[in-house]
């Protein structure tokens, strides 16, 4: 016999839990407050996890291939850097122009070269660490430190929910393993709760304990269903009729209930016809991981889902690594991780615009920083990785609301530091927001007497992106 316990229990650790996080609100925290005129409706984030590097994807750099092997100029100092300062590298993959914007785009990646004119390219990012949790932590939250909402949380805040019977803010991390920083990756920081993000498996089933571990009759799921608001009503009685935690888990119930029609609806990628599997690289080991991601991201937000977070990289550390972090041999690293994504993340792209998503649906494309142009020694290398470079580094963004086929700024000649229009994360956030519908400055919730901001005092929308 399933007891009210087996029921809490369920709802303390599967889908209950998930239900009450997303209903743990008042009416007041989900703040419906476009207050610029939206571009987009709904976004998804692919982030690369341990630092991708620019000059061998996005940001070609000529000069390198005449400097091959040569030392870097006498300003290029050690600050930041965690090993000794080898010779300048070339790019091990060639560059080539792509489309009708001209757009240079290595061989690293070449299903989204084929995209070039759909992408929004911003070459001139800056961060403020070299440290991959801070830094992780910075390109999510706009603060190098955890306990500060991710932006998936804000926009949770600030725009709630379009569904009912789904989240607005879902993860999928790597199936190898959770980024540094963990579930802090993706918090709610000191928003309430409802605007944490959720997690949903990276392989099999999306949510955990979906149904009660025993099969339970119509008759007797809707007795104990019952039996349990009765005495949620009499607990409200005796309490004199208001407790926001209690009411928010009898309403996270009924998520509950909705949830396992949805979920199971939303993550049959067998109802996808094989054109569109296919596309993805579902049928293909190397890239079936993020396909099958990629493929329930589109359906997510095809029903009401505000933004869903990709993770590419599992945990640091390893051999070899299962993250961007080239730094014992770019080739093998940067080979591996592009062709897990570079085909899924281009299928998006195509699959968003062809259904017609693409035009109000905001994809970007980031990663904590970049790696330096020249090779590491020490710690055991032998000069073919790269080191974290935060200086300067590459991101994209495409969809609603953007210039598309574009470069925005500039690294010096040898890709190190941002030389021209630089990008901070408070500008790139800035501007996300903004073709939400919301002005950055606006949004903020006030905390140990601060009102705080995504983009804490910072941030310029970058208008130069903007169509």
């Amino acid at each position: 016999m399933t007891t009210r316990r087996d029921i809490l229990n369920w709802g303390g650790a599967g889908l209950g839990a998930t239900a009450f996080a997303h209903l743990l609100r008042t009416d007041a925290d989900a703040r419906a407050i476009p207050n610029v005129a939206p571009r987009a409706k709904r976004a998804i984030n692919i982030c690369l996890v341990g630092g991708l590097s620019q000059v061998d994807s996005f940001d070609h750099k000529p000069a390198l291939e005449k400097l091959d092997g040569k030392s870097p100029p006498a300003e290029v100092n050690s600050d930041g850097v965690f090993f000794r300062i080898g010779n300048l590298r070339k790019s091990d993959w060639r560059f080539a122009r792509h489309g009708a914007s001209g757009l240079g785009i290595s061989a690293l990646f070449p299903h989204l070269a084929k995209l070039a004119d759909e992408l929004t390219v911003i070459r001139s990012m800056r961060g403020a660490t070299n440290m991959h949790t801070p830094a992780l932590f910075l390109c999510n939250s706009g603060f190098p430190l955890n306990g500060f909402p991710t932006v998936g949380s804000w926009l949770s805040y600030g725009l709630g929910s379009p569904s009912d019977s789904l989240p607005a803010y879902v993860v999928i991390p790597d199936r190898r393993g959770a980024p540094s920083g963990g579930a802090s990756t993706w918090g709610h920081g000191f928003l309430p709760a409802s605007h944490q993000g959720v997690r949903f498996q990276a392989a099999g089933a999306p949510i955990r304990n979906l149904f009660p571990p025993r099969p339970v009759s119509d008759k007797l799921a809707q007795d104990t269903q019952a039996l349990g608001n009765l005495i949620d009503r009499a607990q409200l009685g005796r309490i004199g009729g208001e407790d926001a935690v209690l009411d928010a888990r009898l309403r996270s119930y009924e998520l509950a209930a909705r949830m396992q029609l949805s979920v199971p609806e939303m993550s049959d990628i067998g109802s996808e016809p094989e054109s569109i599997t296919r596309l993805y690289g579902l049928d293909q080991a190397p890239t079936k991981d993020f396909a099958r991601n990629c493929i329930l991201a589109r359906r997510m937000l095809e029903r009401g889902v505000r933004f869903v977070q990709l993770f590419s990289g599992g945990a640091l550390g390893g051999k070899p690594r299962t993250s961007w972090d080239g730094h014992e041999n770019m080739v093998p690293n940067h080979t591996r991780e592009a062709l897990r994504i570079d085909q899924p993340v281009a299928a998006l792209l195509t699959d968003l615009k062809q259904r017609g998503m693409l035009d109000d649906t905001l994809v970007t494309f980031t990663t904590e920083f970049g790696r330096t142009p020249f090779s590491e020694v020490g710690g055991g290398q032998e000069g073919n990785g790269r080191d974290h470079n935060s200086a300067g580094f590459t991101v994209w963004m495409a969809g609603g609301g953007l210039r598309p086929g574009i470069a925005h700024g500039e690294t010096d000649e040898i890709g190190f530091s941002a030389a021209k229009d630089v990008v901070t994360w408070h500008d790139f956030h800035a501007t996300m927001l903004h073709l939400l519908g919301i002005d950055h400055a606006k949004l903020s919730y006030y905390h140990n007497g601060i009102e705080r901001r995504l983009t804490n005092v910072h941030g310029e929308v970058v208008r130069e992106l903007l169509a």
